[in-house]
């Protein structure tokens, strides 16, 4: 009778037990929410390219002297205008040269002038014919021998005056310093870089062009440029497109002008730019990049169910457009969209719209 009793009391423990761990818990939580609709598009079909913006206007400096650097006079980052002295080489040598080439000017001048008082001496007394034409001959010959040395030497005195304007490097426009390759005591030598100067008021964008779409772009195209570090979004139009990619790695270079009043734009930024091509007109919509979830290759957002839920919505994607990126399908043009939430997101949770 004992052991009945006590396996009543067991069965009725573990009932108990059962009914405890089964409870519903109702989940009150309700998240404040804003909504979106997406971007959409009616237009024609576009493909998008990167560059960089880049200084129309740029070069870096060099000579074509051998030399110890004596002096810089700018660092990187300095404004300067067309003209300025930048940079001095130490030129002793070719001053020596100048010096022996004015010497050497100095003594052909004056046999040339011996020389051109022979020949008209000369040419009276063979006038004259008190001189034998091959003596007015051989005067003749002195004469133009002496002119063409003069000649000569003044060849090499202006090569020399050319290789001491190599000693002093100046700004060959206005603009700002963007390199300094070299320190003072350096060796210059010939066609080695020395500083970088751009003119930062004169930017243009650079796109490189995929082979497939090369024939869709053309000169005078207006196209839209993205900025990728702050996503200003410029107009611009297609001034130049490279028909070779021998020395760009298979893409044809193209660029493209842009205004140049905006502000926080520099040279070597990153960029997208938008291209239109005829094509099938056709709706496109867009959303943020921003607010996808990601697990695995899966990518999706959270949309807006009819009794006020969360709800993970799994989407196939396209093309980035900048910060936006097209939606290929799992939503649609008039669907809305959680833009942003106060708390923590799942599937179910309750929202309130703000």
């Amino acid at each position: 009778m004992k052991k009945i009793i006590i396996l009543l009391i067991a069965v009725i423990s573990a009932y108990s037990c059962g009914d405890s761990k089964n409870e519903v818990v109702v989940d009150n939580t309700i998240v404040n929410v804003s909504v979106a609709k997406p971007n959409s598009n009616a237009s024609g079909q576009f493909f998008t390219a990167s560059g960089q913006i880049e200084a129309d206007q740029f070069s870096n400096l060099s000579t074509k002297i051998t030399g110890y650097i004596e002096n810089i006079y700018v660092k990187i980052g300095d404004k300067v205008t067309k003209g300025q002295l930048l940079l001095k080489i130490n030129n002793t040598d070719i001053e020596a040269q100048r010096a022996q080439v004015k010497a050497k000017l100095l003594q052909a001048e004056a046999n040339f002038k011996i020389a051109e008082n022979n020949y008209n001496r000369f040419k009276k007394l063979y006038e004259q014919k008190s001189a034998s034409t091959k003596e007015f001959e051989d005067v003749q010959a002195a004469y133009d021998i002496a002119s063409a040395q003069v000649e000569a030497v003044k060849e090499m005195e202006n090569e020399v005056s050319a290789m001491l304007n190599y000693s002093s490097i100046t700004a060959p426009f206005s603009g700002v310093i963007t390199d300094v390759f070299v320190k003072e005591g350096n060796m210059a030598l010939p066609g080695n870089p020395l500083l970088g100067i751009e003119n930062p008021n004169n930017l243009v964008a650079t796109a490189e062009i995929p082979e497939m779409y090369l024939t869709k772009v053309n000169k005078g195209d207006q196209v839209k440029v993205r900025i990728k570090s702050n996503q200003t979004l410029l107009n611009g139009k297609v001034r130049e497109i490279s028909r070779s990619s021998q020395n760009s790695g298979g893409q044809y270079l193209a660029k493209v002008e842009i205004p140049n009043t905006e502000e926080g734009i520099f040279s070597g930024m990153d960029v997208t730019t938008e291209f239109p091509f005829e094509g099938t007109s056709g709706e496109r919509i867009t959303i943020p990049k921003s607010i996808l979830i990601h697990k695995g290759q899966l990518s999706g957002i959270y949309t807006l169910s009819q009794s006020n839920t969360a709800v993970l919505r799994w989407l196939r994607l396209g093309k980035e457009y900048g910060d936006q990126i097209e939606v290929l399908s799992g939503l649609s043009a008039d669907e809305a969209y959680i833009m942003e939430a106060d708390g923590k997101l799942y599937n179910g949770v309750k929202i309130q719209i703000k």
